[in-house]
């Protein structure tokens, strides 16, 4: 029998307080040369803080670290980097402006080096790329390239800087199925010669179809490894929950009438045509999934139906009644709830406290203020309500909203979006970095607002869960909306090219089924 593959990473009994909270509780595991190990777990479970403290950013309380044998200085990123450990982050850390090569060159030479070698540079480049399938053109300009091109770039700046192991968090979130693909073969590329990965994501699926081995944390505590060719997905979703997690099944209901209609509108900005012709139509008891890659028209659409954008062609209509213009606040006075896409600059304000927060879009108005004073008991009462029923883990209502995990921040946007029975929810990315438990339970939360006669605007880059909800199912390019297919007729090979552009005239309504 063959020798196991050396030991590149060896943390052992790695523990982690912050004040009262325990987020790593005594972890350890290995890494080995040509491996890619899967690592699940909740919000909140410890992942983040395990990988900030491998990264240097945090120090250990308890617990060492060792990298190819050798102890790797805690607290030192540089120490990390030298030693060959590369983390490609969700949302990537790209200059815009700059081309592919010199976002993956920048930082690596000396500021006093009195010329670039970038010639050579180049070279080392264009090598990486063809030597791992890592297909992109090195002198575009990173604006041009699409998202699975930027995350080719992500990894390439990680090669570039000799990475011999790489941290990928989730990875698939902003990918197309087929670009998601595509990032499957090139791991397995790059672990055929010898490097290794550490692939955190929540998608269940794709952890056991890439990974070797699956490590899950809960509440800090590594709690199971599992070959991923020996378990299943409800298997590691009891782990990860400590619990079977059941997802909420969507029941057939015919749809009721229109609440919100949009004819032909656009939208311009700063001479740059956001939305283009638009026409759709959002129904009582219906959920209509929109699905497309990031930043092909959605977030407008959003913000056209919260009163952030006003049309600079077409109209929209309010439950048969043409409305000249909305603002946020009529909006949310007609019964109009937003989850908006970045819980972090659009939903939430981080130095406020969660019950500030709870009450940000209707702090004026009965049971939250009466003769223009607030009542804080009320409003605290409110919070509390939120906290126990969306499962949001943070210490008290008092508590300051950047203190929470980005989880549940999320918890706590939805559980302020959905509590107030809205006619018309704007769902924007809504279960984005939530755990399998919390996504079932948004996801019948939203199942429950539609059977209670809410119209639903779901838009999402996952197109499980936009098959999984949706009654119908458009897709999102370049600012244009596809005729909506119904659910039945939905194809996720289909969908995933038109959400690249590939066929985006392809899905037509069904006959007796209007956009």
């Amino acid at each position: 029998m063959s020798a196991e593959p050396e030991i590149v990473l060896r943390l052992r009994g790695i523990t982690k307080r912050f004040g009262s909270l325990l987020a790593n509780d005594a972890v350890s595991f290995d890494l080995r040369r040509g491996e890619i190990v899967g690592l699940l777990g909740e919000n909140g479970a410890g992942k983040t803080t395990l990988m900030n403290i491998l990264f240097g950013h945090y120090v250990a309380d308890e617990g060492t670290i060792e990298a190819f044998g050798q102890p790797l200085p805690p607290g030192e990123p540089k120490a990390a980097l030298a030693a060959g450990i590369g983390m490609v982050h969700q949302h990537f850390t790209l200059a815009d402006n700059l081309s592919a090569a010199d976002n993956i060159i920048l930082g690596t030479e000396s500021l006093w080096r009195l010329r670039s070698s970038r010639a050579e540079a180049l070279a080392r480049v264009r090598q990486l790329s063809a030597s791992f399938g890592l297909t992109v053109d090195p002198q575009a300009n990173v604006s041009a390239l699409s998202v699975g091109e930027r995350q080719r770039v992500e990894i390439l700046k990680a090669l570039y800087r000799h990475a011999r192991v790489l941290i990928l968090d989730e990875p698939t979130a902003v990918l197309t199925p087929q670009e998601a693909k595509g990032l499957f073969a090139t791991l397995r590329s790059l672990v055929a010669q010898g490097l290794s990965v550490i692939f955190i994501s929540h998608k269940l699926y794709e952890v056991m179809e890439v990974s070797r081995r699956i490590l899950v944390l809960r509440s800090g505590r590594l709690v199971a490894e599992r070959d991923a060719s020996k378990t299943t997905q409800a298997e590691l979703a009891d782990l990860m929950v400590g619990r079977p997690v059941a997802e909420p099944k969507r029941k057939p209901q015919d749809p009721g009438p229109v609440i919100a209609e949009l004819a032909g509108v656009s939208v311009m900005s700063e001479g740059k045509l956001l939305l283009d012709g638009i026409d759709i139509q959002l129904r009582s008891g219906e959920i209509l999934g929109l699905a497309g890659v990031s930043g092909n028209g959605q977030n407008t659409l959003a913000g056209v139906l919260a009163g952030l954008y006003s049309p600079s062609a077409g109209k929209i209509t309010l439950d048969g009644r043409p409305v000249a213009r909305l603002s946020p606040r009529a909006a949310v006075r007609r019964g109009i709830a937003r989850i908006p896409e970045d819980r972090h600059s659009q939903g939430l304000i981080a130095d406020m406290s969660v019950t500030e927060n709870v009450i940000a879009e209707r702090y004026s108005e009965p049971p939250f203020s009466h003769n223009g004073l607030l009542d804080w008991n009320e409003a605290r009462e409110f919070a509390n309500a939120i906290i126990h029923d969306y499962e949001v883990r943070c210490p008290s209502p008092q508590a300051l909203v950047r203190l929470l995990s980005g989880g549940n921040m999320q918890k706590l946007l939805l559980g302020r979006v959905l509590s107030g029975n809205p006619r018309l929810i704007i769902a924007n990315q809504p279960t984005r970095g939530l755990d399998i438990g919390a996504v079932a339970y948004v996801h019948g939360r939203l199942l429950a607002a539609r059977a209670a006669g809410a119209a639903i605007l779901l838009i999402s880059e996952d197109l499980d869960e936009i098959i999984s909800l949706a009654d119908r199912i458009a897709v999102a390019y370049r600012g244009r909306i596809s005729e909506p297919l119904m659910r039945a007729a939905a194809d996720i090979r289909t969908i995933g090219l038109m959400m690249s552009g590939h066929g985006f005239e392809m899905i037509r309504p069904e006959p007796g089924h209007a956009a």
